[in-house]
């Protein structure tokens, strides 16, 4: 099924559980702070430990990124980034 000459085909809105960003950040960062702590618990688990912090540190990064820029779009800057609409407290 493709689209006709000229016509462009538009992508179906995400479900709306998809559109809640949180618990998947939450569940990434329980993740990730599980890892570390069997890293440095379990004595087996030693060469986890790189991987692990390498894991939660990105993920801290990317999360404090995603803040930055739903803050930026709340006070309406110009290079805030576009889509964020949906976290936006609508009042």
């Amino acid at each position: 099924m493709s689209a006709e000459p000229g016509e462009s085909r538009t992508a179906p809105p995400l479900p709306a559980a998809l559109l809640h960003v949180w618990p998947f950040i939450a569940l990434g960062a329980l993740g990730w702070v599980a890892a570390v702590a069997a890293a440095f618990l379990v004595p087996a688990l030693q060469g986890w430990r790189p991987v692990a912090l390498a894991g939660l540190g990105v993920g801290v990064l990317g999360t404090s990124i995603f803040l930055l820029q739903l803050a930026a779009a709340r006070r309406g800057a110009r290079g805030a980034q576009a889509g964020l609409e949906n976290y936006l407290d609508h009042k």
